[in-house]
């Protein structure tokens, strides 16, 4: 039981301490998919409108995924597997991008307000921490989200 708590723990501080960079967002035009989700579908934050690129912008694809890599990838996997985290795979097609960005930019509010944010942390049983992402790094990681979510 030690060893977990000082894994997770260390986990924590090295992904806590991970840095800023700002990146653009996709200009072109696209459309999401997702199933229904509560009132306030778009979350708690900044974002409230997200613009996606058609086709996929692979500059943007590998940011996400060298972020993901240094942040994510320790409680989140790409497959139906849940570790920490609930898995990733399939969220584009659960959540608006909007509730996506938020969750990853705004996650202390969003546990605090969002229902589903709540019921994920019922589910989970560990809070997520603040990774401090910038909104161009949130939708970089939005970028490589929707890759998988293709690829599959």
């Amino acid at each position: 039981m030690k060893k977990y708590v000082l894994f997770f723990g260390l986990a924590l501080l090295v992904f806590a301490c991970g840095q800023k960079n700002e990146s653009n967002a996709g200009d072109a035009q696209a459309t999401a998919n997702p199933s229904p989700a509560p009132a306030n579908d778009k979350g708690y934050g900044e974002i409230t409108n997200v613009t996606l690129n058609d086709p996929l912008d692979q500059g943007m694809i590998q940011k996400g995924k060298a972020i993901y890599e240094m942040k994510c990838a320790a409680c989140h996997k790409l497959t139906g597997a849940r570790v920490v985290g609930p898995s990733w795979e399939g969220v584009t097609e659960r959540r608006k991008p909007e509730w996506i960005m938020n969750m990853i930019t705004n996650v202390d509010v969003m546990l605090e307000k969002d229902p589903e944010a709540q019921k994920l942390l019922e589910e989970c049983l560990t809070r997520m921490p603040n990774q401090n992402v910038s909104i161009g790094d949130a939708r970089d990681i939005l970028e490589f989200m929707l890759s998988n979510d293709q690829a599959k």
